[in-house]
């Protein structure tokens, strides 16, 4: 007899359940979708989304990204079309990343430097035609690199501080252009009070800075490197600049460093294996926090959708209000359209 059968009625020491619970009874308030309604605790809206998407040299060209169904390069004119898509479908911002021509890659990355690379352009058009969404520009190198790293590589070593000057530079190139908010994603030593600096001697000081402040040296980047076109060219791995899985203080520290530096927003990247992070850092210093659900993530979702293992709006959805449980202020989605319109109803 196993402890279920002694509670029992017919058992002569069973105890009712209004005895076992004090008459707490949990699920009352889960009785009806209205009352469920009443007291969910995390919400997600259609203001908490940023849509990545990639730019690519051309006009009215379409890549698809196969180890991301549904997800394309886009061409300039064509990345003014989808952000028009998304100011109507009410996402407040996009974030743009390149695919760069290996004819234009080199050691240093020198042509994030360019006032006419793709990212500039597409921010400049971007905000032409949509001034009233936010354009979110990466400044780390690694698109621009032949080695695809996103640093200078001296002597098979990622120099810091030489990375940090150009990092900086393509910061103001990339505000000079129209970015609202630049996004270092490199993870070098004094990045985002460099980039500051740069942006306030520039004239932009209401030029915002989010900063990759935990990214993780993870194995969930797969697709997004074929996105960019990096993915057959990185020599070696990013483990003595990325933030190693295993830690949790250590994303503490770097995210502190980045607040005392200047940075006005936090990201962590991956995003759902690394929620326990989000939390953390929110509770600990209560600034506007974000998760970027990375391409493997998306990936993984998708293919199991495709499978019919999983159903997929509706894990697509579980996923993204995971991160606002977790204390996210926003997330950056391949989802953001196809969540927007799920929220619209």
């Amino acid at each position: 007899m196993n402890r279920f059968d002694r509670m029992t009625p017919a058992h002569p020491a069973a105890r009712s359940v209004d005895e076992i619970t004090g008459s707490r009874r949990l699920r009352r308030m889960r009785k009806a979708p209205w009352s469920r309604r009443l007291v969910q605790e995390n919400r997600l809206t259609v203001d908490d989304l940023i849509w990545p998407i990639f730019v690519v040299d051309g006009e009215n060209r379409r890549e698809p990204i196969s180890a991301m169904p549904g997800v394309e390069r886009l061409s300039v004119d064509l990345a003014v079309k989808e952000a028009e898509t998304a100011a109507r479908l009410g996402i407040p911002a996009i974030a743009t990343f390149p695919y760069i021509d290996l004819t234009l890659r080199d050691e240093t990355g020198s042509h994030i430097l360019s006032a006419d690379n793709v990212i500039n352009r597409a921010t400049r058009a971007i905000k032409a035609a949509v001034p009233e969404i936010g354009v979110i520009t990466d400044a780390a190198l690694d698109p621009f690199t032949s080695h695809g790293h996103d640093g200078i590589l001296r002597d098979g070593i990622i120099v810091n501080d030489e990375t940090v000057a150009q990092v900086a530079a393509a910061s103001v190139a990339q505000a000079e252009a129209g970015a609202d908010i630049v996004a270092p994603s490199d993870m070098m030593d004094g990045r985002i009070g460099a980039i500051r600096d740069a942006l306030d001697q520039a004239g932009f000081q209401d030029v915002a800075i989010m900063s990759y402040a935990t990214k993780f040296a993870s194995a969930f980047y797969g697709p997004y490197r074929e996105a960019v076109g990096t993915a057959g060219l990185l020599k070696g791995d990013k483990k003595t600049y990325y933030i190693d899985p295993a830690n949790s203080a250590e994303a503490i520290r770097e995210t502190e460093q980045d607040i005392a530096e200047g940075a006005d927003m936090i990201m962590v990247k991956p995003g759902l294996p690394y929620l326990d992070i989000m939390r953390v850092l929110k509770d600990e210093f209560q600034m506007p926090t974000f998760a970027y659900q990375v391409s493997g993530e998306y990936a993984m979702i998708e293919a199991a959708a495709a499978n019919g293992w999983i159903d997929g709006e509706r894990v697509m959805m579980e996923s993204l209000l995971a991160f606002k449980r977790a204390g996210c202020d926003g997330i950056l989605t391949y989802f953001a359209p196809r969540a927007a319109r799920l929220l619209a109803g």
